[in-house]
């Protein structure tokens, strides 16, 4: 891919079209009219030309932090630069030299580049190419390591098959090499060349078999002809020990890839200290902002309990008990068993204080866990609202329909995580949950102010996290759905301003945590019958298209009391 500097493309521009000119007047009238169509022709090749190849891909720019990391707290091997899986040490690269690229395929159609680490530190190997597609900046890593060659853990392969390469009748030519292991070892990754020579086997390392866990295909990457994939351990989670290798794989039966395993005995990898935690939640902590229309907002536990929030049980559903201020009253364990579940103050006006939150209260409970076998630290934040709003529909040109009582409930619990590298400490990505499901979020999109620290926008009502300001409809489709609205306004939480660490080694967890029933009632209204009430005010053809939102509705909000952060699945395993 030949990429001009703009000086460049500007001259040569501007010298096809002096020539393109001093032909037309040579010429003369006499074939005016084909020498116009002709240089028009040409004009409009030669500009397509010039934007093609002047045209700045993302790719191109490097993506780095609004702000330098800090000094962390010393203590452990946080941030250290260096982690030791066990008698394998491990590095992080994230500068790269690169190796191959194409400006088709992918997504955006706009191709992909494959890189290898450069410049290796010494004494360190490489064990896989990165790859990623062209329409973001560079931001990835991979992996190299090292070990005492006493300890056999790594290896140079025996040989290397050749399973791809482009028709390099283009003259852009592209190899991709699997390397072959010798017996008891597994390769990690791929080696790029643009030339049909086998690389060198010092070029790269196999892995003992023992430091290796399975793999699975993780984001796409590009494709034509082919699938490139990112790889990840198949096995993720808290305290698991797999570890991802930042490498891709071509989505082949016949290609299987390995990822690391922490092997070490103390795994003291990825737990960091209280003042280590602190330090990172601070520098990264949200701000959370709230629709300019929402009203239902956060509170702290404290505030909802100490507000009047009662503990109903079954069987005795007229004798409510009183929650006390730091939850010590609550049930332990029961996950599931319908037992108990909490409510709203049972006195009207109390119940109406409660139910709207209470911003100045609000705290963001944090959870500290390590990923991918320590070498991450997931960073969970958690908000409680005291309650979820009804659901808003778009219905064609009827922008905002409310759906009576439906998609409400009491007790709300939304969060986002954020994933923190343990080589460095920076931030690498953050997952925004939304409803049932989530999505994450690379860094590079996310919005920064006040240095590092990124915004988390809440929907209006329903409270799903994003990244930015927008609308996003869930439902069939065709302009119909139920309303997601993210907007800034003047309602903000400082989540640095406010938080406690509720959950990580060695903190002790607040008694609420624990409660793992529900945090609101089972709601009694039929979601069918509240749609049914809107339909009647509607035309003859958009009452069909509204018939369609029922199920979506139950399904994005439910009406089975919601359940606390520590019974969800996200809270010990991978989001």
């Amino acid at each position: 891919m030949t990429i001009l500097s703009v000086d460049n493309a500007w001259n040569m521009l501007i010298t096809h079209l002096f020539l393109l000119l001093f032909v037309g007047i040579r010429l003369g009238s006499c074939s005016h009219f084909k020498l116009s169509l002709i240089i028009k022709f040409k004009l409009l090749v030669l500009c397509n030309s010039f934007f093609h190849k002047t045209h700045a891909l993302p790719i191109d720019t490097n993506f780095t932090l609004p702000s330098p990391l800090p000094n962390w707290p010393a203590g452990g091997d946080f941030a250290t630069g260096e982690i030791d899986l066990g008698g394998l040490q491990v590095r992080q690269v994230t500068s790269f030299h690169r190796i191959w690229a194409t400006d088709k395929g992918g997504p955006d159609d706009s191709g992909a580049t494959f890189f290898e680490p450069s410049p290796i530190p010494d004494g360190f190997s490489m064990l896989g190419s990165y790859a990623q597609p062209n329409n973001r900046p560079l931001s990835g890593w991979v992996l190299v390591a090292k070990t005492d060659q006493s300890a056999q853990i790594l290896t140079q392969p025996t040989n290397y098959s050749l399973i791809w390469s482009n028709d390099n009748s283009s003259g852009n030519p592209a190899f991709f090499w699997l390397p072959i292991p010798p017996d008891g070892y597994k390769s990690l990754g791929l080696v790029v060349t643009t030339s049909p020579e086998k690389p060198s086997p010092d070029k790269i390392r196999c892995v003992r078999s023992d430091f290796t866990a399975d793999t699975e295909i993780d984001d796409w990457i590009w494709s034509q002809g082919i699938n490139v994939y990112g790889l990840r351990p198949r096995i993720r989670g808290a305290g698991a020990q797999p570890v991802s290798v930042g490498t891709f794989v071509i989505q082949n039966d016949a290609v299987a890839l390995s990822s690391l395993i922490n092997k070490n005995p103390n795994y003291t990898s990825g737990r960091l200290s209280r003042s280590q935690m602190e330090a990172v939640f601070r520098a990264y902590a949200p701000y959370v902002y709230f629709h300019p229309d929402e009203s239902y907002l956060p509170a702290s536990v404290n505030c909802f309990f100490s507000n009047g929030a009662l503990l109903y049980k079954k069987g005795e559903e007229s004798n409510p008990v009183r929650v006390e201020p730091d939850g010590a009253n609550l049930p332990r364990g029961g996950s599931g068993d319908g037992l108990y579940w909490l409510d709203l103050p049972a006195e009207r006006g109390a119940r109406d204080r409660v139910r709207v939150g209470d911003l100045p209260s609000a705290e963001a409970y944090v959870h500290f866990k390590p990923i991918l076998g320590g070498t991450f630290t997931d960073i969970q934040v958690w908000l409680f609202y005291p309650f979820n709003g009804h659901a808003i529909a778009k219905v064609g040109l009827i922008k905002r329909l409310s759906l009576g009582r439906a998609g409400e409930h009491v007790g709300d619990w939304e969060h986002v995580t954020l994933r923190v590298s343990n080589f460095d400490g920076a931030l690498h990505k953050v997952y925004f949950s939304q409803h049932s499901g989530g999505r994450w979020v690379d860094s590079r999109l996310l919005q920064f102010q006040s240095g590092n620290r990124f915004v988390w926008y809440a929907s209006r009502n329903g409270h799903a996290g994003n990244y930015e300001e927008g609308l996003y409809l869930q439902g069939p489709g065709d302009g119909v759905g139920i309303r997601n609205d993210w907007a800034r306004s003047d309602k903000v939480m400082d989540a640095g301003a406010r938080f406690a660490v509720v959950a990580a080694e060695g903190v002790a967890e607040p008694a609420w945590l624990s409660y793992e029933r529900k945090w609101g009632p089972t709601e009694k209204y039929d979601t069918a019958v509240e749609v049914r009430r809107v339909k009647k005010l509607l035309p003859g053809k958009l009452k069909k298209a509204l018939e369609g939102l029922v199920k979506v509705i139950d399904e994005v909000f439910g009406k089975d009391g919601p359940t606390g952060p520590k019974v969800k699945n996200n809270w010990s395993g991978d989001e």
